[in-house]
């Protein structure tokens, strides 16, 4: 596998950092992650776009322009060995002396990777899956994609300790996302999200998601919703690059509707599809 690392294109054994990087001693950078398909990248200037807005929320200047970005991961995606891929990039604010100030005159760390992109099974996405609910105790600033996320982590292992596949996060009574997706509620025939905060990251299938919902005439709201909305719904959701649309049928134990993938998610589902064919294939 090749990777990318400050310039160069080399095999993943051979790509290091000192230990000395920010990154690795404070977590401080941000990250993204663009899915592609057959040699695609999917919306990559959003992606870019995000990514800056990450840059901004931790003061961090880019190191490249759109076409610099947009060069390099092109050459990366191509040297790969595998079409569909999940293409991470880590920007950290270099290597410095352990220091909480930022460091003056130091190069960012820029680290990109490709890997296979494997999505859910159409027999998984048929059964859905359970998910627990946690209370989200994570800082306030989770619009910013950084590499810190040990919070998301823990969370994350709440669901896997309970042989569940999401934790549902709750803030002061309301949904805030999953600690790896984002989360929609669909009660009596129209689906809901809760709207981008500082208390969330809204992620690129929760834009296509709400893009196919009004292009074809789906009910859909924008708004804050609720922890007894999320427990009484009829139908619950967890969305993202490799989960794409997963029906959760259980939360808590408790049968979410009928306690399997309802009719809203079978339809999305098929719209989501047919758009992977006929635009992010295209």
């Amino acid at each position: 596998m090749s990777v990318y690392l400050n310039g160069r294109f080399l095999p993943l054994a051979e790509a290091t950092i000192p230990v000395l990087d920010r990154g690795f001693v404070f977590g401080d950078g941000v990250y993204e992650l663009v899915p592609v398909y057959s040699r695609k990248p999917f919306r990559l200037d959003e992606h870019l776009r995000r990514l800056q807005g990450s840059l901004d929320g931790i003061r961090l200047a880019n190191p490249h322009d759109m076409a610099g970005w947009r060069e390099r991961i092109l050459q990366l995606i191509a040297l790969q060995d595998f079409p569909d891929q999940s293409l991470y990039i880590q920007v950290t604010r270099g290597v410095a002396p352990r220091d909480h100030a930022f460091p003056k005159g130091v190069a960012p760390t820029v680290f990109m990777f490709a890997q296979p992109l494997v999505t859910a099974t159409p027999a998984q996405k048929a059964a859905g899956v359970c998910a627990v609910t946690a209370v989200d105790n994570r800082w306030l600033r989770c619009n910013i994609k950084a590499i810190s996320l040990l919070p998301n982590i823990l969370l994350r292992q709440q669901a896997i300790d309970a042989e569940c596949a999401e934790t549902v996060m709750l803030r002061d009574g309301f949904l805030t996302e999953g600690a790896a997706s984002n989360i929609f509620v669909v009660k009596h025939g129209v689906l809901m999200a809760p709207p981008p905060s500082n208390l969330m990251l809204t992620g690129i299938t929760y834009d296509v998601v709400l893009e196919l919902a009004a292009a074809h005439g789906i009910p859909h709201q924008v708004r804050a919703i609720s922890e007894a909305e999320v427990r009484d719904a009829d139908e619950l959701w967890m969305t993202s690059s490799t989960k794409e649309i997963m029906a959760i049928v259980k939360l808590d134990g408790v049968p979410v509707g009928a306690g399997v993938p309802g009719p809203l998610a079978q339809r999305m589902e098929a719209l989501y599809q047919t758009f992977k064919l006929q635009v992010m294939r295209a």
